[in-house]
């Protein structure tokens, strides 16, 4: 594969080169060229499908069969309008003649049962033309996923719909198999229109709107000089800028590779500049940028399928979110740190940085993000009503913003951003319902359990390891919403059997699929990154990696002691578990990285990294000895700090 040819890639300086980066990395981003009329009319079209999203989630009372399958119907038309067949160069105002005869039948599929759904879903028998017409659907469906996300969620959706055709039915009629399989994920509520596109249609769609709102107040290039007015002056300030802006972002985003280009193109140069590798610049903001796909109060979308999934309010799951969040972006920013230091990075300088004073009076520019968390935590209505009054102080907050102020025209693009950024988490949830649909009409997941109790035996250790690298796996090159849809239906059960608390298991497969960014070989954040470094992507996606070993050790401590999600706790305890695990990832990441005061030896990092887990667990005895091994290498080095030792590697 290209991704992995010891080429060093064409320097990212102008708009073009990142839009090409975005191109190549982020499906999203390969959209068709329109100019002139046509990109009106389009724009328009784009619009006109927000403003029936904001209009059906907020009054309409539709029957849910009616509901979603316009709104799919809508989703098939925009989607090959905007999405052509293959990369590469594009024609402007071209549509060839098959993206017209897909885009027909595809909306026709799902119109068709709109227009019939009542009848549908009262007669359990479908007819030879429905089957057919749902055959068409569900393949306009993959085509539609395959321009705009890619396609890795396609060959699991495939290979399970062959399972379920050749094994997955006892019914000897090949046509009667066909026939069972589409009534099963075409017309009924088990496959595409199952829980990820009702949650998609009720809730995504309104905070993909709001945030398409909110980046036109510029809001973005605040996170960023905020940053920089932060920290941007300290050792090693552009990278530990790249971590508090991507925690910022993440906020609102829901896309890695997007976190990493967009934010890269600024901060990755500046990092090469003040003086760390390609490699470590490009690497340090993927993995502050897949990090955004967890914080809160958006995790990507996820926050809303998984409070829909597990039967929890949605400002619970946020609350859960918050400690691991910060324990992740805590582990990066300490490596980013250490490794300033022990490179004897400078920050930048007084004249590159811009002055706090005249930032905070921007700070009414987040005032959108604070009534939204404040909505959905104390208001009585709906999530969807919260992301409305959200859009509309967004609006009202750019008046006084003369470069960011909402005209009309900025109105319509907000509106057609919204709808185009549908497109792809509406495929995305579709074909994850597909999956979701075959397992549970296969019983895959009951066999997947199996497996992996026959290797684990009682050991939960054991089935954390194992589903950890399901998730890895099934998670590469899937869009958050997806990812955790597919690890939800295929992972999570198989913890809850173990005994894992459910909230925790839910988190845990949720944080594995996002961490598949990251991980070689399609570790897509780290390879845009990569591209805008002009560094190796197979060693910045193992960089990547390093950098976010919080990913891969929280999960594990809130699977095993759920106190770090606010389960079965107390305030003191809270507080105490707050405290040690911030210590524990900073033991941490001094261990992996060989550096605190000095270059440390080797069993000064084994000991430092054994503390910083055992801090991070919850438990008093743990705590105790986690503090006695951290604290005693820290004070060893603080009496040997000007001994001259040599770096080691492990």
């Amino acid at each position: 594969m290209a991704l992995f040819k010891k080429k060093t890639a064409p320097e990212i300086q102008e708009p073009m080169d990142v839009e090409a980066v975005m191109k190549k990395y982020d499906r999203e981003s390969n959209t068709r060229l329109w100019e002139g009329v046509p990109k009106v009319i389009v724009s328009c079209i784009l619009a006109a499908f927000s403003v029936f999203c904001i209009y059906v989630t907020l009054f309409a009372t539709w029957l849910d069969e009616l509901r979603l399958t316009s709104f799919m119907a809508f989703i098939m038309f925009i989607g090959f309008l905007v999405f052509p067949a293959k990369k590469g160069k594009q024609r402007v105002n071209y549509i060839p003649w098959y993206d017209i005869i897909i885009m027909i039948a595809g909306t026709g599929a799902f119109l068709y049962f709109a227009v019939n759904a009542q009848a549908i879903v009262a007669n359990f028998r479908i007819s030879t033309l429905e089957v057919a017409i749902g055959i068409v659907g569900i393949a306009c469906l993959a085509e539609l996923c395959r321009r705009s996300v890619g396609l890795p969620i396609l060959c699991v959706a495939g290979v399970l719909l062959v399972y379920y055709l050749v094994w997955g039915s006892t019914n000897p009629n090949i046509w009667a198999r066909i026939t069972e399989i589409v009534r099963t994920l075409f017309y009924s509520k088990e496959g595409i229109l199952s829980t990820p596109i009702n949650v998609c249609s009720k809730y995504i769609v309104m905070f993909i709107i709001f945030g398409a709102f909110l980046e036109r107040t510029g809001i973005a290039d605040f996170f960023i000089q905020i940053a920089n007015a932060l920290v941007g002056r300290f050792s090693g300030g552009p990278a530990k800028v790249a971590v508090v802006a991507s925690a910022l972002e993440g906020m609102v985003s829901g896309s890695s590779v997007a976190n990493t280009v967009g934010s890269g193109a600024v901060t990755i140069p500046l990092m090469k500049r003040t003086g760390y590798k390609p490699e470590f610049a490009a690497a340090a903001e993927a993995s502050a940028s897949t990090g955004g796909q967890i914080m809160p109060p958006i995790m990507g979308a996820a926050a809303f399928l998984m409070a829909e999934t597990i039967g929890m309010s949605y400002s619970s799951i946020v609350t859960k979110a918050i400690l691991p969040a910060a324990l992740y972006f805590a582990g990066v920013f300490i490596t980013v740190h250490l490794e300033a230091k022990k490179e004897g990075l400078r920050g930048l300088s007084k004249e590159e940085l811009p002055r706090l004073k005249p930032l905070l009076k921007k700070t009414y520019l987040l005032l959108p993000l604070i009534l939204l968390i404040y909505l959905v935590a104390t208001s009585t209505r709906s999530i969807a009503y919260a992301a409305a009054i959200a859009i509309v102080v967004a609006v009202v907050v750019s008046l006084f913003n003369k470069d960011y102020r909402i005209t009309p025209k900025r109105l319509l693009e907000a509106l057609a951003a919204g709808g185009q950024g549908m497109i792809t988490v509406a495929a995305a949830c579709g074909v994850a319902g597909i999956v979701a649909g075959i397992i549970g009409a296969t019983g895959l997941a009951y066999l997947l359990f199996n497996g992996i109790v026959a290797v684990a035996g009682d050991h939960v250790i054991i089935a954390l390891f194992l589903t950890m690298l399901c998730c890895i796996v099934l998670g590469m090159g899937v869009p958050t919403t997806a990812n955790y849809c597919i690890m939800a239906a295929t992972c999570a059960p198989i913890l809850v059997k173990m005994g894992v608390p459910m909230v925790a298991a839910h988190f845990f497969v949720f944080y594995f699929g996002i961490v598949a960014d990251l991980t070689p070989p399609v570790a897509l954040a780290a390879y845009a990154g990569a591209a805008i470094a002009q560094a190796n992507p197979m060693k910045t996606a193992i960089t990547s990696t390093k950098l976010a070993i919080g990913a891969f050790i929280v999960p594990y401590v809130f699977a095993l002691n759920p106190a770090m999600l606010f389960v079965d706790t107390t305030a003191p305890e809270v507080i105490l578990i707050c405290v040690t695990s911030l210590v524990g990832m900073f033991g941490v990441a001094a261990g992996l990285e060989g550096y605190f005061l000095r270059n440390m030896r080797w069993f000064e990092r084994i000991a430092t990294i054994i503390g910083g887990l055992l801090l991070i667990y919850p438990g008093l005895v743990t705590d105790i000895a986690g503090l006695a091994l951290v604290g005693g290498i820290f004070l060893l080095e603080i009496f040997t700090r000007n001994k001259d030792i040599p770096k080691v590697a492990i």
